[in-house]
């Protein structure tokens, strides 16, 4: 039993980042001694630190109320690979994104070289911790299938990856028994905009990834939805159109093909090679390309058909979704009235992400938490001190 509530204690905290004593005896229904033991363990374990009231400052109870803070001794690093480039961040407790450092993608996307550079990306981030923090975790966001109690890779069309141990590479690459966890992008950026943006309180989401493909991380009931095996959300590969136009995963007819980043490019002039550019020529326009309405009548089609599937309280657009609606919101508002089921309030509300271009990297770092927040006393005695894996650390000019 203590060690459920120590457990739930430091998810509260993780959540919120910071907290009062009183307000965590007010959540957990325990009294107020029970919490400042729970908290005075917290605080043992380096994760937490207390802080008396300031002079005066009374709780609405009328007693002083200490506050309790995340530490950032515990941290995890979260991956965000990209068709485009790589991101990596170290990200403590409360969801604080402590450092980050990004790359090009390598060439031709090479398996090796991405794990290279990423070790390169994690030496940087960790270069300010204290030697004595500890990694918790690794997690990685990948724009493709992921079997992630494997930690294999199993289709990745846009990087033209196969069945590869991900998981296992960068483990051995970083020198740490701590294996990373691995999963699909939108999965992960539906994940941080429930937990913390434009998804708080919402039980039905969908969040959807544009990046060069096209995919969906679903959220029902306030759970994950993924399937038999993990991959659901695939929906940028959902027969559409025409049925002719060839996609990257092999097929042709994919949704993606006609709201993915080339069909976007191609509309709007932008070269196929600056793809990683697209977002930002998007918000340069000055006015809508007649091409680009045919992508968002074809986005607000094929957004009709998730309502009427999974009848979501909230869509989120990430990536180059999130500008490109700025140009097409009639055109898609459009397609999903005349398509949708004519129910009252059943349309959902449409929102851009609250945690901007970060919502992928917060939710792998979220799985990457997992463990500590499932046993602390446990994962913190057997998770690698900062000195011991990144023990060669680069110069920084």
């Amino acid at each position: 039993m203590r060690r459920h509530n120590l457990c739930t204690l430091l998810r509260h905290l993780h959540l919120a980042g910071a907290l009062s004593r009183s307000s965590l005896t007010t959540s957990m229904g325990l009294n107020r001694s029970t919490i400042a033991d729970l908290v005075g363990e917290v605080e043992l374990l380096g994760l937490a630190r207390q802080q008396p009231p300031a002079p005066g400052e009374r709780s609405a109870a009328g007693r002083p109320s200490v506050s309790v803070t995340a530490t950032d001794h515990a941290y995890v690093l979260a991956v965000d690979i990209r068709v485009s480039g790589v991101v990596v961040a170290r990200v403590g407790l409360g969801g604080v994104v402590l450092a980050t450092a990004c790359r090009p993608s390598p060439p031709e996307h090479d398996p090796r070289d991405t794990v290279e550079t990423i070790v390169a990306l994690a030496r940087e981030v960790v270069h300010d911790a204290n030697d004595d923090s500890v990694l918790v975790g690794v997690g990685v966001s990948v724009p493709g299938i992921v079997a992630s109690d494997r930690g294999i890779v199993r289709l990745a069309p846009n990087l033209d990856w196969h069945d590869l141990p991900l998981a296992q590479l960068l483990a051995d690459a970083l020198g740490t028994a701590t294996v990373p966890v691995l999963g699909n992008e939108a999965d992960h950026g539906a994940l941080a905009e429930l937990l913390r943006g434009a998804g708080r309180r919402v039980g039905d989401l969908v969040y959807l990834s544009g990046e060069v493909g096209v995919g969906a991380g679903l959220i029902a009931g306030g759970r994950p939805v993924t399937g038999m095996s993990g991959f659901a959300g695939e929906i940028g590969h959902l027969p559409f159109g025409d049925g002719t136009r060839p996609c990257h995963c092999g097929a042709v007819g994919c949704w993606e093909t006609e709201i993915g980043a080339a069909a976007i490019a191609d509309a709007v002039g932008c070269p196929p090679d600056r793809l990683a550019e697209l977002g930002g020529h998007l918000q340069r326009l000055e006015s809508t390309p007649t091409e680009l309405a045919t992508v968002g009548r074809q986005l607000g089609r094929g957004l009709a058909g998730l309502v009427n599937l999974l009848n979501p309280q909230l869509i989120v657009l990430g990536g180059y979704l999130g500008p490109l609606y700025r140009w097409v919101e009639p055109d898609v508002r459009g397609e999903l009235a005349a398509r949708s089921l004519r129910i009252p309030d059943m349309t959902p509300r449409i929102a851009m992400p609250a945690l901007a271009d970060r919502s992928v990297l917060i939710g792998a770092s979220e799985v990457a938490f997992r463990d500590l927040l499932e046993d602390p006393v446990g994962c913190l005695a057997t998770a690698p001190r900062t000195g011991e894996v990144f023990a060669a650390r680069p110069s920084v000019t």
